[in-house]
């Protein structure tokens, strides 16, 4: 799942095993009505992209369909950027941010 080089869709349901796994995962909570998020989903996509190969798992959370990750985390703006090193949510970065921003945030974790 983490060499696929592209975002991962997430769900209430299979979020547990997404980040277990992983070194490196960041989780773009967001939503379909959500107009910055928007414009962070194709900057998270580029990055996905981009790091696939140093093993950091990219994935998109839709808070309408899954609150209750979303509630766990204390969502209450949209986009918010959470980070997670080896399961555990190290970083998050709220609001739709220039790609530059969340790529120095990314490499202070990887």
């Amino acid at each position: 799942m983490a060499d696929t080089g592209s975002t991962v869709e997430v769900t209430d349901e299979t979020f547990e095993e997404m980040i277990g796994g992983a070194e490196l995962a960041i989780v773009d909570f967001w939503a379909e009505w959500c107009g910055p998020c928007r414009i962070v989903g194709p900057i998270v996509d580029e990055l996905a992209g981009e790091y696939a190969d140093k093993g950091v798992v990219v994935a998109k959370l839709d808070v309408d369909q899954s609150p209750a990750v979303a509630n766990r985390f204390g969502i209450r703006s949209i986009p918010s950027i959470l980070f997670f090193k080896d399961g555990e949510h190290v970083d998050t970065v709220i609001g739709a941010v220039p790609k530059p921003h969340l790529e120095r945030k990314l490499l202070e974790h990887l």
